[in-house]
């Protein structure tokens, strides 16, 4: 049997997105609040019948999904039982993919579902259809894993769906038993089980830091139905809310800075979205995006990856094979003013993991390392972790540096203390020079080496770049006064506690 393959969905990764080639776009826009859809034109065209695919699967490929901390990893699951990790070239691929890194092998059937731990790095989950969800360690030398570091066995029928909290601490699963279970993903043990049976559950979710799950499925009517679940009580839903009558499986998104929640069916035009709220009513209907075309499946971009000059708050792909299409679907918050809105965007998830494999599995919790999304920002959680090390000595410094009772810094080569101004000098240096490398690329493109354009859609499409690098420049002249202001400042305290001793 020759082996399967499947094209990679550039519209998971942002650091892939800017250089996907071949993607037809079409434009939606319509008037209603507090979000409307909006019309793009960038790279259009159809995409060559022999565009090069990652190949290597012996099987079908039921599920793919992109490692949330590096924008070059693919998980992949397969009906030949097993999974494999991929590392895609930056530069993108000239050929079919064939060789993998890492193989995992451990399941008896095929693979239905993967999914990355939310906040450890290495860490990735697998269902399949011999009703087990494995847990595995990929910070290993090995290239084929046989054994993963934990099967989880208490499932009576296929596992659906999977959903991590925002910690990674729990895992939601659905089931084709009927039954909502919220589990420990390390110690493999059933914390809370739904036995409700006025809803078939197909999908579940956890929605952010609310402590609730969100559940799509069937109602004993055959109605598709939402139902929202206390994550620490599955005796009975909170709500239930009857949508209609349609077979299509029903896929929720949650966006956990906005508490916006996104409804899509497979075979539907249309793309409901509500308001989520702690209080009751705890889901409040806003309004739906409507098209002639119905949707086979869907993407969803990472918030890193909207264009924020313009108020995206959310985008979708839509897959369209009436029209051999991928349509982007941009929601967008109206505002007049250009300068950067701060309340529709804050701190959200960044692509840097907060705990290490090791870590996770002994039992650690942490919250996502945060970052903004304002042009030009750092990140705002605690510096990166360093390399995994061996804990032999817990008690040891990590910092280079230690304080000495007069609150300067003291080097630990013995070069003697030097004040925290002096510190800053250097690294301030760095950043300018990479933020003046930052302005030669456009849109992710350096335009030196962009060709020059031909026809009057590249010439608009060249200008429209250019609008938005020299919004962002504003931005960025914005922000270094801001920083000097506020160097000034720190200079005339100094100056002043220099003078009290």
């Amino acid at each position: 049997m020759e082996p399967y393959g499947f094209c990679v969905n550039i519209s998971q990764s942002p650091g892939l997105w800017a250089r996907c080639p071949g993607v037809q776009w079409l434009g939606h826009q319509t008037k209603k609040r507090p979000s409307y859809f909006h019309k793009e034109f960038l790279s259009t065209g159809k995409l060559d019948p022999h565009y090069p695919k990652v190949c290597g699967h012996r099987g079908n490929v039921l599920d793919i999904k992109w490692n949330p901390f590096d924008d070059f990893e693919i998980a992949s699951a397969s009906e030949d039982a097993t999974i494999k990790i991929w590392d895609i070239p930056k530069q993108l691929l000239s050929r079919n993919l064939t060789a993998y890194r890492k193989e995992l092998v451990c399941h008896s059937r095929r693979v239905g579902l993967v999914e990355w731990h939310p906040t450890a790095a290495n860490i990735l989950l697998s269902a399949g259809y011999d009703y087990k969800v494995m847990v595995w360690n990929l910070d290993t030398k090995e290239s084929v894993i046989m054994s993963p570091v934990k099967t989880i066995d208490c499932h009576q029928d296929v596992i659906l769906s999977m959903s991590f909290n925002t910690n990674g601490s729990l895992l939601a699963t659905t089931c084709k038993d009927r039954k909502i279970r919220v589990l420990d993903p390390r110690a493999g043990t059933i914390l809370q089980e739904a036995s409700y049976k006025g809803h078939r559950a197909n999908k579940v979710l956890f929605l952010g830091n609310l402590k609730k799950l969100l559940s799509t499925g069937t109602s004993r009517w055959n109605n598709r139905q939402m139902a929202l679940w206390d994550q620490d009580n599955l005796s009975v839903p909170l709500t239930e809310e009857d949508l209609d009558g349609s077979s299509g499986v029903l896929f929720p998104f949650y966006d956990a800075d906005t508490n916006m929640l996104y409804v899509v069916g497979k075979g539907d035009g249309n793309i409901r979205y509500y308001e989520v709220s702690a209080d009751k009513p705890h889901l409040n209907y806003l309004t739906e995006y409507r098209s002639y075309y119905p949707q086979k499946g869907i993407g969803v971009m990472p918030k890193r990856g909207l264009d924020v000059s313009t108020c995206e708050i959310f985008r979708f792909y839509k897959l369209i094979t009436t029209k051999s299409l991928i349509e982007p679907v941009s929601m967008i918050v109206p505002r007049r003013s250009e300068s950067y809105q701060e309340d529709i965007y804050p701190p959200t998830a960044g692509a840097q993991p907060s705990l290490t494999a090791r870590e996770w599995l002994s039992g650690m919790n942490k919250e996502p390392l945060l970052v903004s999304l304002r042009p030009g920002s750092e990140l705002l959680s605690p510096r990166p972790l360093p390399p995994e090390r061996p804990l032999s000595n817990p008690m040891a410094p990590t910092s280079p540096h230690l304080w000495d009772q007069t609150g300067k810094v003291v080097a630990e080569d013995g070069e003697g203390p030097y004040s925290l101004l002096e510190e800053k000098a250097p690294r301030w240096a760095a950043e300018h020079r990479l933020e003046e490398k930052k302005t030669w690329l456009t849109n992710g493109f350096d335009i030196f080496e962009c060709p020059p354009p031909k026809t009057e859609n590249e010439l608009l499409q060249m200008f429209y770049r250019q609008q938005e690098e020299i919004r962002r420049l504003r931005e960025l002249v914005t922000q270094r006064e801001v920083q000097a202001k506020q160097l000034e400042l720190e200079i005339k305290n100094l100056r002043m506690s220099s003078e009290w001793f």
